[in-house]
């Protein structure tokens, strides 16, 4: 018997503000333990929270970036809930009025294109941070009350492929829109993932479990697999899948069961007595529509359209959003907008990656990258000089006309200079010579090669090429 998956994700964004969700500590990563914390995030008795404009603002952003339904009157509830990293005993979330209703995403798997529809995006504030050592546990608190913005998704999800492929297209466009700097290493970004198997033919869906606080979208697409393939084989066996919750253990492959999985009754809901109302008025929510970015895959289209590049280019340009604000800063000025995109694909992404760096730490500015572009257009370097300028460029950044000009790297493309430079390669290595008078066509690039060590990497290789042919198919 076949086996249906059905998949839905639970996705939490820590929000790029500057200040917690309810008090004015900083949410910066990375401060010593329990240092960034005041009487309200720590839950002391009698402290009253303020709400965070900024973050309803963000969440807001997102809604609109994926097409949700924004609430015009939201509101807080207390989620209660007792666990060491929770030191009020609740947590301040939203239940039945959040920010945001429904939405979709478009994902792409395998070249099919899928929606993927959105059932809620609301506001909450993160939990603590609990830390095991060898004989002892602690709780780090700077990381209690943090901005967290949770989206849940409708179960249309029917493979782990199709998960990742989510995450992936989730984080594109939050980094798109400001919302969040979503990185993974930090905590920005976790995610809840909902897993369940069910015969092929049967309509209604299976008893899920939860998989708990994955932090890498890997992890996701590994612990959904082991998963999957462990409920299917638990119900060929007979055996009963139970909800629970379960957490995923990268070290031996596994997921475990650590509870039973709470529903929403266990919670005890109810609305948070110190906390306003969220009213949005429509002309602030038009406001934040009309400053919404381009996304991804619009932007992708216009790249194709616009400047006339591959779609696989355009797709890995847009997939960074400083990458593809890059190039098109550098094609504005470009006649060639494709040999800009060669560059940005080949040299900077190979640098960026080399140097574990991001782009905004590199020297070389659009402009420069368009002008060496130009230089190689024009003919007065060549392809292995402009490499070598890149790398100064990406360096220590300046103008590539005066940085050709001040090493004395212009090509040499003097006629008679090119022929006494292949004549010289040709009398060096005579059995290239025979060799390509026998038909070995590959013998003309070796001495191609030749010449071009001969003139230190200047000669014009075109130009090298025709001089030898020339004198190779000759008397």
């Amino acid at each position: 018997m076949n086996y249906l998956t059905t998949i839905g994700l639970e996705v939490h964004v820590q929000l790029k503000t500057r200040s917690k969700m309810f008090c004015a500590c900083p949410t910066e990563f990375g401060a010593p333990p329990n240092t960034q914390v005041c009487p309200v995030c720590l839950g002391y008795p009698g402290a009253l929270p303020t709400l965070n404009e900024e973050a309803v603002r963000l969440t807001v952003i997102a809604g609109l970036l994926l097409g949700s339904r924004i609430h015009p009157c939201s509101r807080f509830d207390r989620k209660s809930y007792f666990y060491p990293d929770m030191p009020k005993n609740y947590q301040i979330s939203q239940y039945d009025r959040p920010l945001c209703l429904g939405g979709a995403l478009e994902i792409e798997v395998d070249g099919r294109v899928k929606t993927v529809r959105i059932t809620r995006i609301h506001l909450e504030e993160d939990v603590a941070k609990n830390m095991h050592f060898q004989n002892a546990s602690g709780v780090d608190f700077n990381r209690a009350g943090v901005p967290l913005m949770e989206l849940v998704t409708e179960p249309d999800l029917a493979t782990p492929e199709e998960a990742f492929a989510f995450l992936l297209a989730l984080r594109r466009i939050l980094l798109y829109g400001g919302v969040s700097d979503c990185n993974l290493e930090q905590g920005n970004l976790r995610c809840d993932v909902n897993c369940s198997v069910r015969p092929e033919g049967q309509a209604q869906l299976g008893v899920k479990t939860e998989l708990k606080n994955l932090n890498t979208f890997k992890g996701v697409l590994a612990a959904l697999r082991y998963e999957r393939d462990r409920q299917i084989a638990a119900r060929r066996a007979g055996e009963r899948i139970v909800q629970e919750t379960r957490r995923w253990d990268p070290e031996s492959g596994r997921t475990v069961a650590m509870r039973s999985k709470e529903d929403a009754h266990d919670y005890r809901y109810f609305p948070e007595p110190d906390l306003l109302p969220v009213a949005l008025p429509a002309q602030t929510v038009e406001a934040w529509r009309a400053a919404l970015p381009e996304l991804p895959r619009a932007r992708r289209a216009r790249f194709v359209a616009q400047y006339g590049l591959p779609d696989y280019d355009a797709g890995v340009l847009v997939a960074d959003k400083e990458v593809a604000d890059f190039f098109e800063r550098a094609a504005r000025c470009s006649a060639n907008p494709k040999a800009v995109s060669n560059w940005m694909m080949t040299e900077m992404l190979r640098l960026l990656s080399e140097r574990e760096i991001a782009l905004n730490a590199v020297r070389i500015t659009p402009e420069a990258l368009a002008g060496l572009v130009r230089l190689v257009d024009e003919g007065v370097i060549n392809v292995p000089t402009a490499r070598e300028a890149f790398a100064v460029l990406f360096e220590q950044g300046g103008d590539p006309a005066e940085l050709v000009r001040a090493r004395g790297w212009g090509q040499v493309s003097d006629s008679g200079a090119i022929e006494r430079l292949a004549e010289e390669a040709m009398a060096a290595h005579p059995r290239s010579v025979e060799d390509y008078r026998r038909g070995k066509a590959a013998a003309l690039q070796f001495l191609v090669g030749q010449v071009m060590r001969l003139s230190r990497g200047k000669a014009n290789p075109q130009l090298a090429a025709e001089a030898l042919e020339r004198r190779l198919k000759g008397p």
